[in-house]
């Protein structure tokens, strides 16, 4: 399925470019600021490499796509504090809406995937 591959493969290409610029962040905000998006991009690739492999999808990508939010605002925090430069931010920002794109589309093909029950 082209979704699957594609965000796995987004946010992997995203946290690796990812990591080594929190290394750069100020000591003020390396641990606290940066320990939350090295874990939140981590975790994100975590759910969807996981949802690439099981069976039940949805509330694996559902977390990824709420992780991956939460990456957002913290992004949008780390310029406003000038830990990362505006055309970091921007490609930061770029690279989240497209991996943001690429679950919900996922997301809207698992949905269709699924029997809806009847009682």
């Amino acid at each position: 399925m082209r979704e699957e591959v594609s965000a796995v493969s987004k946010m992997y290409n995203f946290t690796l470019w990812l990591l080594p610029h929190i290394g750069k962040f100020s000591r003020d905000h390396r641990f606290t600021l940066g320990n939350r998006i090295e874990e939140g991009a981590l975790e994100a690739l975590d759910l969807l490499t996981e949802a690439s492999f099981t069976k039940d999808k949805l509330e694996l990508l559902k977390k990824a796509n709420i992780r991956l939010e939460r990456l957002r605002f913290l992004m949008r925090l780390s310029k406003d504090l000038r830990q990362i430069n505006l055309k970091q931010y921007e490609f930061a920002f770029r690279a989240i809406e497209e991996i943001g794109s690429e679950i919900g589309g996922w997301i809207k093909h698992v949905n269709r995937s699924v029997p809806v029950e009847t009682n």
